[in-house]
Parts: C-alpha cells; structure tokens; sequence
C-alpha cells in the first residue's frame, strides 16, 4: 500500500480539505459539535473506506468466478454498546447482495469480504509514527 493523503483546515471551523492523487473532497464536523457539517466526519470516512474495500473485494472475486452478483449494499455502524472493553472498538457490517446466488456462494462472499487490504489493515496491530515538521 503505497497511498498518500494530504489534509489542510483553514477557514472553516473544522472544515478540512483533502486530497489524494487528483481527487478532492471534505470532511467536516456536524454543527452540534461546533462545525459547519460540510462533509461526512472522519469516522464516516472510516466506515465509507471500510465498506468501499469490502465491495470491491467481493465484486472482484464474484466477477472472477463469474456468479450473478448485480448490486451490493453495504451498511456499517460503531456499536458502543458491544465494546468488550473501552479499548475495544466493534464495527457492525451488513452486506446485502442482489442476484440469483446460493447459500455457499454467500457464505463464501462472507469469508471474502473479510479478506479486503482495509479489513486487515483495521484488523491487526497498527503503528502511527507521527512528527511535527
């Protein structure tokens, strides 16, 4: 994974501005904790690049195998109420799939769907090395 992000605030109270190769969008927090609700807040970001992930991955691999998957709906959502722990965080998923497919096929999209380079990413230890520059 060799990906870069650039993000700048100015202006907006917590408006950020961000941009990755030639793209650019915002986020932003809602106006109940002091922003201009501009964008979706980071946690969604989160969530978006979790499930986009997710799609992709298990559309790659519908395709490969050539199964009739024509949509795929993805929800996801923290649960605070299922924390184990305060150092625990839990996503609840639900992916929803259209086409004419079987239990095995699901089940096998299931597993797939947990192979996305994001789920792993969130899914084993990480280190942030972080500086002032």
């Amino acid at each position: 994974m060799d990906q870069e992000v650039k993000v700048s605030l100015s202006g907006h109270p917590y408006q950020v501005s961000i941009e990755a190769r030639d793209h650019r969008w915002l986020a932003d927090e809602p106006t109940a904790a002091g922003g201009d609700d501009t964008g979706p807040q980071p946690g969604e970001l989160l969530l978006s690049s979790l499930a986009a992930c997710t799609a992709i991955t298990v559309k790659m691999y519908a395709d490969r195998k050539k199964w009739p998957v024509e949509n795929i709906e993805i929800e996801l959502r923290f649960n605070a109420a299922a924390k184990p722990d305060p150092l625990t965080t839990v996503i609840d998923m639900e992916i929803h799939f259209t086409g004419d497919l079987s239990a095995e096929q699901l089940d096998k999209l299931q597993q797939i769907s947990q192979s996305c380079p994001i789920h792993k990413v969130l899914s084993n230890p990480i280190i942030m090395n972080t500086k002032v520059v």
